[in-house]
């Protein structure tokens, strides 16, 4: 196999693109020559594949679906959002689930994968709720979609409960499934995930903590928590983040944990109303700490939850942005972070179309992250960054071409010679040259549209 006029994404800022022939065998590179191509001839550009770091499996596409008529497949048409809140999101959620069939999880989540991998995406986090509602249908569901992607996408399943394990009267029965699911299907799972938010109070968010932590290290699991929605001052509620960092040490997580697993961290939208002595504070206790803990910033449903206005609100047009800034987090915290999409077509995120391309150029002004040097970090956190935080290889040199290296599953951006259009009466195609994308910041100001990318295989 031959791959021809190949651009190597440069870390450095520079005006000479240079370009490049590859000999491939097997997907491993034979031979890198400069390229032989004419020199207008269009070019590809090679980068590392994307991946979700953070999105839910089984709730894709619930409210654009339009599979009323499909047999098998429930109509959610109903479950519209109205307000756009939180509750409403997790009370129309809770009714989609009384609804799911199995014929519906895995067309949503099969067409979320399909997507996915169009879009670049060669492996992700997959977040299934288990509780007194769904069972274990949304997990078997997973886990045949898995083995039916295994080729294309490299899949984690994340065993989740969305709902209280410590509180209401379904706590402890919500609890029990997901604990008989981490045994009955523990190759299956490679990550345990909780929402201590949901709970009734502070004191059951806390051991839904506790119980999360000592089970994932008596299973050898990687750890998820969705943290802290909301941007409560700290002087009214401490971010439950502090508490699971303490709690993480309590119970020596580094010393007894198996050490190739992370802890991943969701939302935690508060901690973007900290000052930044408290942050830097923060940042120092997981640094000295050697806690394997990454952030990822959720953008499109932070921005679309939080700072919504109430009846209360004086100044309804200052909405804070509510979302973890990741860049500076990495930046000037020396924190690990990333972003990534969380949910599409539901009524947690009723927009988009889970490109997380699409999520790093938004990030440009999201995190007011505008440079040539923001554009390679973007792309990092939807990407390598991503990789790295869910517990995969991504390598310290991820985007370095050599001979002897794998390209399987590396990421092709193709560009065009020109746009055409019709032409006026009597006359021929109108041509437009086309603008060639040539590096990072080409590729997360103006991401390709999808039909222009493919995965090496």
């Amino acid at each position: 196999m031959r791959l021809d006029n190949i651009i190597f994404p440069s870390k450095e800022e520079s005006a000479e693109v240079s370009r490049w022939d590859i000999e491939l065998e097997k997907g491993v590179v034979r031979q890198i020559i400069p390229s032989k191509q004419d020199s207008d001839a269009p070019s590809k550009l090679l980068l590392p594949a994307l991946c979700h770091p953070h999105i839910h499996l089984d709730k894709p596409f619930i409210l654009t679906c339009n599979h009323a008529t499909t047999t098998g497949c429930p109509n959610y048409s109903d479950l519209v959002p109205k307000a756009g809140s939180f509750s409403e999101a997790l009370s129309n959620t809770s009714s989609a689930k009384e609804r799911y069939t199995e014929e519906d999880l895995y067309l949503r989540g099969s067409q979320l994968l399909a997507a996915s991998y169009r879009q670049g995406v060669t492996s992700l986090r997959a977040f299934v709720e288990l509780d007194h509602v769904t069972g274990t249908l949304p997990l078997t569901t997973a886990i045949r979609l898995r083995e039916d992607f295994s080729h294309l996408v490299e899949v984690q399943i994340c065993a989740f409960a969305q709902d209280p394990i410590f509180s209401t009267s379904h706590g402890e029965t919500n609890r029990s499934i997901i604990a008989a699911a981490l045994s009955g299907y523990a190759s299956s799972i490679q990550v345990l995930g909780t929402t201590p938010y949901v709970e009734e109070s502070r004191e059951a968010a806390l051991e839904n903590i506790e119980w999360a932590i000592t089970t994932a290290i008596r299973h050898g699991l990687h750890l998820d928590f969705h943290l802290d929605y909301n941007l409560n001052p700290p002087d009214h509620c401490e971010p439950l983040t502090i508490s699971t960092i303490e709690l993480l040490k309590k119970h020596d997580w580094v010393a007894h944990a198996d050490s190739s697993k992370t802890i991943v961290l969701g939302h935690c939208t508060q901690l973007s109303v900290l000052e930044d002595s408290d942050l830097q504070q923060l940042a120092q206790s997981i640094i000295s700490s050697k806690l394997p803990i990454h952030f990822v910033g959720l953008p499109t449903s932070d921005i679309f939850m939080m700072a919504r206005p109430t009846e209360a609100t004086k100044a309804t047009h200052t909405r804070p942005r509510g979302t973890l800034q990741v860049p500076s987090m990495i930046k000037d915290l020396g924190l690990s972070a990333c972003i990534g999409v969380n949910n599409v077509g539901n009524a947690f995120t009723p927009y988009g179309t889970g490109d997380p391309l699409q999520i790093a150029s938004w990030g440009v002004g999201i995190y007011h992250a505008g440079t040539t040097s923001d554009a390679r970090l973007l792309y990092g956190c939807v990407s390598w960054l991503a990789r790295r935080a869910i517990g995969l290889d991504a390598g310290a040199d991820c985007d370095e071409v050599v001979e002897g290296r794998s390209l399987r599953g590396m990421l092709l951006v193709e560009n065009i010679r020109h746009i055409e259009l019709l032409g006026a009466s009597n006359e021929g195609a109108l041509k437009v040259p086309a603008r060639q994308r040539t590096g990072y910041r080409d590729v997360v100001w103006d991401p390709p549209d999808v039909v222009l990318r493919s995965v090496v295989e």
